[in-house]
């Protein structure tokens, strides 16, 4: 795999960690800042819809620049974004920020995609999206809990300011090893070619269901860390090590999408999908045990981004005429889903039923997506069979 696609996995690596750093974060940013929990989870919200909102539009205008230009636009942005996330005292300004700085990171993400998969042969496009991806899973194995326990020892503006620094040197590291241009040999992009691939049928669907598994990914995710001190029961000290065997977990699962992806596509989807529709009740009812939230928290990452990363190579492999944008709508699903998640997982909160209820509005959302392969896989049978019907006709 080339450098350049491990120094973009870098400020990936940065990014992701802002990204999930609230899970752990939010029951302090709600005390300071004088606001409820499940307020203090729009901030997760507030990023995925800034996320969804910047994909496409930055990813548009992205076109006009040299990918260097672009990345380092979008990566200096997000980089001030979070030290005056830090400095600020307003959660209104926060939430603000939190939406800026998404945007950038919305952009940044769909160019570093393009980019990556630019750089290696046609048939690797799942490899380099698990190369790329695997800053986000060392955020959540270092970054995050990392996040978590300078939030414990210093507040949680510390984190942001951690963020901050972590962004300079991939910003450092993308200007010398970038190309300023295009690819050598590639089609200049263009924004109505590039639209006009994006028209699929399965490109859709594949959409559509990286919105239903990110959805269910980032309901629970963001109530994890008041599920183990609420229900289970443990200290706030064992939120970063949760947090961190999620991330391992998430670590296992793009590193075996990378190694299958391209090969095994549809069984991985399969039987990944599967897993996490029977995991995330299995979560919810032996949630108030220690040792079962402990390995259904790795487990539960693994799945999810096992199925997630997967899900993402086959957007671009479904669009390889549209690389950014195809990179962009990807982005833009799976924080369709990030933007919902806690939102739909903070109702049974808010309602009273406590922090098991986002562990089964996650398994409803992945119990959506098996319906939508279902059908899927049911319309493919029927049509396969009506060739058939057709073949004997004929002979």
């Amino acid at each position: 795999m080339p450098l350049t696609v491990h120094l973009l996995g870098l400020a990936v690596f940065a990014m992701g960690t802002s990204e999930f750093m609230l899970s752990g974060l939010g029951p302090d940013i709600a005390a300071e800042l004088h606001v409820s929990v499940p307020t203090a989870a729009t901030l997760t919200s507030a990023f995925a819809v800034g996320m969804v909102v910047g994909a496409p539009a930055a990813a548009l205008l992205s076109l006009r620049w040299p990918r260097r230009r672009a990345l380092l636009v979008f990566l200096g942005a997000f980089l001030l974004t979070h030290v005056a996330g830090a400095l600020t005292s307003s959660f209104a300004t926060l939430l603000a920020l939190r939406f800026v700085g998404a945007l950038a990171n919305a952009g940044f993400l769909a160019v570093a995609l393009a980019t990556a998969v630019s750089l290696v042969p046609p048939d690797a496009k799942g490899r380099a999206t698990s190369a790329l991806l695997g800053g986000v899973t060392v955020a959540c194995v270092a970054g995050v809990p990392g996040g978590a326990l300078l939030a414990q020892l210093w507040g949680w503006r510390a984190a942001f300011w951690a963020v901050a620094v972590l962004s300079l040197p991939a910003l450092v590291a993308l200007v010398r090893s970038v190309p300023v241009g295009h690819a050598e040999g590639a089609p200049r992009p263009d924004a109505r070619r590039e639209l006009a691939a994006l028209r699929g049928r399965d490109l859709r669907r594949t959409l559509l269901l990286g919105a239903l598994v990110n959805g269910a990914t980032f309901c629970a995710f963001t109530y994890l860390a008041p599920l183990l001190t609420g229900v289970t029961g443990l200290a706030a000290s064992w939120v970063p090590v949760l947090l961190a065997l999620f991330g391992v977990g998430s670590f296992v699962g793009v590193t075996l999408g990378g190694r299958y992806a391209d090969t095994h596509a549809a069984r991985l989807l399969t039987v990944g999908t599967l897993a996490l529709c029977a995991g995330w009740p299995l979560f919810a009812l032996t949630s108030s045990w220690a040792p079962a939230t402990l390995a259904l928290a790795f487990v539960q990452g693994a799945l999810s981004f096992a199925v997630g990363s997967t899900l993402i190579s086959r957007i671009l492999y479904a669009a390889p005429e549209a690389p950014t944008l195809a990179g962009a709508y990807a982005t833009s699903s799976f924080n369709i889903g990030a933007a919902l998640g806690p939102w739909l997982g903070g109702l049974p909160v808010s309602a009273g039923a406590g922090f098991r209820g986002p562990l089964w509005v996650s398994a409803g959302l992945v119990a959506a997506a098996v319906g939508v392969g279902a059908l899927r896989a049911l319309r493919v049978a029927v049509r396969r069979g009506r060739g058939k019907v057709r073949v004997r006709v004929r002979t």
